[in-house]
């Protein structure tokens, strides 16, 4: 999923300089540079790795992916069946609390599902229209029924953004909650500093509480690649997240860092706003595929660490297609095209986020590149912050941006690139009725084997549409003191912070 947020960029600089006085400095507390804030705390109202990472801290699922990201093993429901026609699936809730300490019952479960399937600001409610009802039988038993199979439908239940919130709290009030929240999860939100850091603690309601070494995480804005890598090598700060590429063998060398390398489902690809001008038109779209060479930037910009990516499916998910189609680089071929399209002296807003290295990076590659077509890419560096409302806004023509899976099912992803109306397909507003319809179809077939052929047409029908223009794989990459350990995070991305010690 992507990520961004807000603000004040040199005061959280300043103030990260500054940790010795902070609660940080209490002995358990891991402090995580990462490059940008939360944006919420309402699991339905984002689709950003930068809140799911949290949210997965703070809130719990009835139904999780293990470490490995191949499994699915209990949440906050022990158990679960499935009727016989796939109709009804019911859960069996472990007892569990909130943190507040009042119990986490069925009827919260239910009130959730059915929240982030209708509330008007969910940007997962196509996902979850598949709920027909969803009841609680009692207060430790959630029975859910569809209206029509879903194979990805138990994998949605992992989610984060279908966290089970509370009830009574969410509706007392909705705002407040997005502040400062209340959840099951291993760890609760003591403070958010919103540009600075957000500040939690140990929830000693966790139904596994006592599972967790750490009495606190401080997630700390460092939005400047150098200065978050700076602030772990001279121990300001336990972790730092998304290391640049170019600094891991640095990294390496250094003996009082581990740097790990963990498989993903990362992919960065190049969005394109098909409502501007002549981007609307499939082989002007083509042509600047053809003008990218992924390659070089593989080779240039991820120091030979990523991986050219061929599908929006990421390789080793479900149903990867592995011979879909990669357009060579051929900025003649990409010339000619724009020439019969009427584009030539193609003029574009390049969006790039701003104080990210590879990011930044990549722009002037790209920048090169498109100019050997006859594309002019004007650079456009904005906060990280902002580039999230710019595409929403619908402000840009291209920008480089990733995602990574939150579920295993490539159910999730598919929709909300290709067949999802609330997102407007990821901010690309790419429309294609049989792509959409296809999409749907794919949710509910049953079959693996005519299942795994509809995803094969899906990616063949997006990458020959240039839905967007696909780049690179590459592995999560983070660095840490030495004395911390079991900090990792599986392919999806979930951070389980429930098992990092620091010694």
């Amino acid at each position: 999923m992507q990520f961004t947020m807000k603000k004040a960029k040199i005061a959280a600089l300043a103030a990260i300089l500054s940790l010795s006085a902070s609660y940080a400095d209490a002995a358990g507390v891991l402090t995580i540079g990462r490059n940008e804030d939360s944006t919420t705390f309402d699991p339905i109202k984002s689709a950003q790795n930068v809140d799911n990472w949290v949210f997965s801290n703070v809130f719990d699922v009835l139904v999780r992916v293990d470490a490995s990201g191949t499994k699915l093993v209990p949440g906050l429901a022990e158990s679960w069946t499935v009727s016989d026609d796939g109709l009804t699936y019911t859960f069996k809730l472990r007892d569990a609390k909130f943190s507040d300490g009042s119990p986490v019952t069925a009827g919260d479960a239910a009130f959730s599902l059915t929240r982030i399937r209708d509330d008007k600001g969910s940007l997962w409610s196509d996902s979850f229209k598949i709920i027909d009802t969803a009841t609680a039988s009692d207060d430790k038993t959630l029975v859910v029924k569809l209206k029509g199979k879903s194979v990805p439908f138990i994998s949605m239940m992992a989610l984060p953004n279908a966290s089970v919130l509370p009830k009574k709290v969410v509706e007392a009030n909705v705002d407040a909650f997005a502040e400062k929240p209340v959840g099951s999860g291993a760890f609760t939100v003591a403070e958010w500093r919103r540009g600075d850091r957000i500040i939690l603690k140990k929830n000693p309601n966790y139904w596994d509480a006592g599972h967790v070494s750490l009495d606190g995480v401080e997630w700390i804005v460092i939005p400047d690649d150098n200065t978050r890598m700076l602030n772990v090598q001279t121990g300001q700060i336990d972790v730092a997240i998304t290391v640049p590429f170019s600094r891991v063998a640095e990294m390496k060398k250094n003996p009082d860092l581990t740097v790990r390398m963990d498989p993903s489902t990362r992919e960065d690809h190049m969005l394109i706003n098909h409502e501007h001008g002549a981007l609307a038109r499939k082989d002007v779209r083509e042509a600047l595929d053809l003008a990218i060479d992924k390659k070089a930037i593989v080779e240039a910009a991820t120091f030979g660490i990523g991986e050219v990516a061929n599908s929006y499916i990421p390789k080793g998910a479900l149903y990867h297609y592995a011979d879909n189609l990669q357009r060579p680089y051929d900025p003649e071929k990409a010339k000619q095209l724009l020439k019969a399209a009427g584009a030539e002296g193609l003029t574009l807003n390049y969006v790039v986020n701003a104080g990210k290295e590879t990011d930044e990076q990549i722009a002037v590659l790209i920048q090169q590149q498109l100019a050997k077509a006859g594309v002019t890419a004007n650079l456009q560096k904005v906060d990280p912050s902002q580039s999230w409302d710019m595409l929403i806004a619908g402000d840009y023509d291209i920008s480089v941006m990733y995602w990574t899976n939150d579920i295993l099912d490539p159910d999730q992803k598919t929709t909300f690139v290709l067949g999802h109306d609330t997102n407007l397909n990821y901010m690309t507003r790419y429309k294609n009725d049989k792509v959409k319809d296809l999409v749907a179809a794919a949710r509910l077939e049953t079959d693996p084997a005519k299942r795994e052929a509809m995803y094969v047409d899906l990616q063949k029908m997006a990458k020959a549409d240039v839905n967007w223009i696909d780049l690179y794989y590459s592995p999560y990459i983070n660095v840490m003191r030495k004395n911390v350990t079991n900090f990792y995070q599986n392919p999806l991305g979930r951070f389980f912070l429930e098992d990092t010690v620091k010694n």
